[in-house]
């Protein structure tokens, strides 16, 4: 079927995660429901993608005859299995069929293809991962996981990516723009940290200073940046504190006669606080820095975090994050 060019095109790998096929096409099928303008180019085995693009008028069809396991090597997967789900996805971006990649495959692999295949937007020294956290009003944390070593000026490069998806993503036009230490003074920190607060101080519009763990989901910054190692901690430490209190509360309120009627008056307003909480509202994270939107959902992604993952992706697309992006790092 032709291309309708006004629609944003996404690629979507059908075989990324732990309950793929079924949960991607799910979760795609979803997208599709909420947003009129996206396209979907499905991307996996031929006895998958091709039924489903059949039943979908938005959705194209494209076939590949590899895989790339979780435990092989990203780099080496990449450049052997060039018809892999995960690579073919990288190429659509880089040859302009697509605007944007969602799997929840191998995140080695996922990085590894946007780096090789699509390629690095001209001046970006390390791309890295920003991911939308909820909390007293959403705040994006760079880089979280694909620079575990950093310099000073990554993250004075972070700080621009971070502030172009916050724009984008967001709806934010002038961010504030925080580094996270393990103190507000400008003097708390290791030597990376003293580093690129200096960096951030002269070279960094809206840069507010250092926050604390205890800031980010207070609302303190709209971007919060850090190296990759710190980030990939911060990140799952709040995923397990998150789903250990959610749980909690519903023990407590399943615990007794009582707290169940309780539970039963509490009900909409206990919902609406799983859903603001509930990191599968944004799905994926995207790598900042590429020539094209790679986002990286998690494994375990259910159907509704496939269906934000590409849905936060369509949105970052029209809002032209990439074109911000190289236009900041031009200047």
């Amino acid at each position: 079927m032709a291309q309708n060019t006004s629609r944003t095109i996404i690629a979507v790998d059908a075989l990324g995660g732990d309950f793929a096929p079924q949960v991607v096409l799910d979760g795609a099928e979803l997208a599709l429901q909420r947003d009129a303008d996206i396209q979907i180019l499905m991307v996996g085995p031929a006895d998958t993608v091709e039924p489903f693009a059949a039943n979908h008028t938005r959705v194209r069809a494209i076939p590949t005859t590899q895989v790339i396991a979780m435990d092989e090597h990203p780099a080496a997967a990449v450049r052997s299995k060039k018809d892999s789900s995960i690579v073919v996805c990288a190429r659509l971006v880089k040859e302009g069929a697509a605007q944007a990649t969602f799997s929840a495959g191998s995140t080695g692999a996922c990085l590894a293809a946007a780096t090789l295949v699509t390629g690095r937007i001209k001046g970006v020294k390390r791309p890295a991962l920003a991911v939308i956290l909820p909390g007293a009003r959403p705040t994006v944390l760079i880089d979280n996981g694909a620079n575990a070593d950093c310099k000073p000026e990554y993250l004075v490069q972070f700080a621009e990516m971070g502030r172009a998806y916050a724009q984008a993503a967001l709806g934010v036009e002038q961010p504030r723009i925080a580094l996270l230490s393990i103190g507000e003074e400008d003097s708390k920190g290791n030597q990376l940290v003293l580093d690129a607060h200096a960096l951030l101080r002269q070279q960094t519009a809206g840069f507010i200073g250092n926050v604390e763990g205890r800031d980010i989901l207070a609302g303190a910054a709209d971007v919060i940046v850090c190296d990759g190692f710190t980030g990939n901690v911060v990140l799952k430490t709040l995923e397990g504190t998150l789903k250990f209190l959610l749980g909690k509360v519903k023990g407590a309120m399943t615990a007794s006669t009582t707290s169940k009627l309780a539970a039963l008056v509490l009900k909409g307003n206990m919902g609406a606080l799983k859903d603001e909480l509930d990191p599968d509202q944004y799905g994926a994270a995207p790598l900042l820095g590429v020539n094209g939107l790679c986002l990286v959902g998690h494994g375990s992604s259910n159907a509704r975090a496939i269906a934000s993952g590409i849905l936060v992706g369509a949105r970052a697309v029209r809002g032209g994050v990439t074109d911000r992006i190289t236009e900041a790092l031009s200047r």
